[in-house]
């Protein structure tokens, strides 16, 4: 059985401001990552570094400009590992609704609890990024 985080929300901008601020390594860094590489497109590679222990990989498993965005983990925790996680988005009168999902987790674990947590607090982060243009400061990032 695999468990699944999904979390959903309008952000008050366009989808193209949305999927740029999720699938560019310069705006990942503002709300997400310390530092990343990596370009939306089909199987890419993105390196997404937390400290010099969590130094992550993953490739682009599903890319739709401005539409969805997905990354398959490949080189991370054991966890993680085995997960995809991405975007969806729809244009709605307020703006833009963000569909997020973390799918294929092996275990409903402490692991799988925190991340859920954490995606929301951090996708709150990437809201406010977007609309007031706040960057919380890597080290205060849950």
């Amino acid at each position: 059985m695999a468990f699944n985080i999904h979390h959903n929300f309008v952000i008050k901008t366009s989808r193209e401001n949305v999927f740029n601020a999720f699938t560019q390594p310069e705006h990942l860094n503002n709300w997400w990552t310390l530092k990343s590489s990596g370009k939306p497109e089909l199987g890419s590679e993105y390196n997404l570094n937390f400290t010099d222990t969590y130094n992550w990989f993953s490739k682009v498993s599903e890319v739709k400009q401005n539409e969805s965005f997905y990354l398959k983990m490949t080189k991370s925790d054991k966890d993680w590992n085995s997960t995809t996680f991405g975007i969806h988005l729809k244009e709605v009168e307020q703006g833009t609704l963000l569909e997020f999902s973390h799918k294929d987790w092996k275990a409903c674990n402490n692991e799988f609890k925190t991340s859920s947590f954490c995606w929301a607090m951090l996708l709150n982060d990437l809201k406010n990024y977007l609309e007031k243009g706040s960057i919380v400061p890597f080290e205060d990032r849950n």
